[in-house]
């Protein structure tokens, strides 16, 4: 793989000189519902402190119960990475939708105390086992491949005598301020994007990983990048049908599929086009990205990561709901790593990026308004690039 030639465009000098992040404006429905928040995130905070019985050094499994009820039940003489700490006390941490989330303060076997992150999803059987596992292995490839932008992650495992729920534990992270700054984090994420490496050199990931409770589909190996996202995106749309129970969604996303993929996809592969496979957040957005306090550095966490088309970290880009849409991030980032070619076709390809990370809303997100926004964002995609196929079905289905 050392000795492949990568497409990546023309490279940027200066922010004048970058593309323009959109060509392609904005739909009715996500103009009309969404709006860039200018208020700061707000940090998470720790609370409701225990005391944790101290024989869990000697194996005995802790019992740490918070105000939400019981927050762990995990041998951290297995999960901690230096033998002979001694667990002080645990703290809730902030919130979180599918979990329950720590910081625990440990001491070592120096007399010096360590932070850890401790993060426990409970009751979600076997999609609670796939996210702590794939965030585990997703934390892993990117501390091989840029040490110090995501958490060291430490062990993961199942809950001690419950069979249907699971933890995650890693380096404890000191957040400055949400989201990470424009230029920093670019800089970092580009430079993942670049220097990581499949193991295999091709698209994919040894497991599943999951965007929130939405397994991603990428556990398997391929050459083509348009393979992978087809497959990814396909099982999202799997999903997604039952859900918002609109036949028309269906007919706009077969032809996403089958016409809009292979359109915008293929052509990143062919005439002597080299796509270099490369490691991704997997759900780069505000809340998943931070400043850290001690080093002054942009680092991100919540990651469910696989090895595919750097732009694909983008797609969560567009949408206004979040902070990162500021014109700021894809400036900055396409100045270290420029557009694919066929570059007349990045903003399209952005726009078609970004419906993993919609649908996904769609599906798990209470109160969610993104069914239209995605019906909305696949017809500007058919319209584009099959207008006829979409004419046709659309008349057959008014027929029927």
């Amino acid at each position: 793989m050392g000795d492949q030639q990568y497409s990546l465009g023309k490279p940027a000098e200066t922010l004048e000189d970058s593309i323009h992040v959109s060509n392609i404006r904005v739909g009715d429905t996500q103009s009309r519902l969404e709006r860039t928040p200018s208020d700061p995130i707000l940090l998470p905070i720790t609370q409701g402190g225990v005391e944790v019985d101290r024989n869990v050094i000697k194996g005995v499994p802790i019992h740490d119960y918070t105000p939400h009820g019981k927050l762990a039940d995990i041998r951290l003489d297995v999960a901690l990475p230096i033998p002979g700490s001694t667990l002080l006390h645990s703290q809730q941490l902030g919130e979180s939708l599918w979990g329950e989330t720590a910081k625990l303060t440990v001491k070592l076997p120096d007399g010096t105390s360590k932070d850890y992150f401790l993060k426990v999803v409970p009751k979600l059987g076997s999609i609670g086992k796939q996210m702590c596992h794939g965030e585990f292995e997703s934390l892993t490839a990117i501390d091989n491949a840029s040490p110090g932008f995501a958490p060291k992650p430490y062990a993961w495992g199942q809950i001690a005598g419950e069979e249907d729920s699971y933890f995650l534990l890693a380096e404890f992270r000191h957040i400055a301020c949400q989201p990470a700054e424009p230029t920093k984090l670019a800089r970092r994420l580009a430079e993942m994007h670049m220097h990581s490496l499949s193991p295999t050199g091709k698209f994919g990931f040894h497991i599943f990983t999951c965007h929130a409770k939405v397994i991603q589909a990428v556990d398997v190996w391929d050459d083509s990048w348009c393979l992978i996202f087809g497959r990814h995106l396909g099982h999202i749309i799997d999903l997604a049908s039952p859900v918002l129970e609109w036949p028309e969604f269906d007919i706009m996303s077969r032809l996403v599929l089958n016409k809009v993929v292979p359109r915008l996809l293929l052509p990143l592969q062919s005439d002597g086009r080299v796509l270099k496979p490369s490691l991704v957040h997997g759900d780069c957005w505000d809340g998943n990205t931070a400043m850290d306090m001690k080093s002054g550095e942009a680092f991100i966490f919540d990651v469910y990561s696989f090895y595919g088309h750097n732009e694909y970290d983008t797609g969560n880009w567009r949408a206004p709901r979040h902070r990162l849409s500021n014109r700021a991030y894809m400036e900055n980032y396409k100045l270290h790593f420029p557009p694919s070619e066929p570059v007349e076709d990045w903003d399209a390809r952005n726009l078609l990026y970004s419906l993993p990370f919609n649908l996904g809303n769609a599906i798990f997100v209470p109160g969610s308004s993104q069914r239209q926004l995605v019906y909305e964002d696949m017809t500007t995609l058919c319209e584009l690039f099959c207008p006829d196929a979409l004419r046709q079905r659309m008349e057959l289905s008014r027929e029927v």
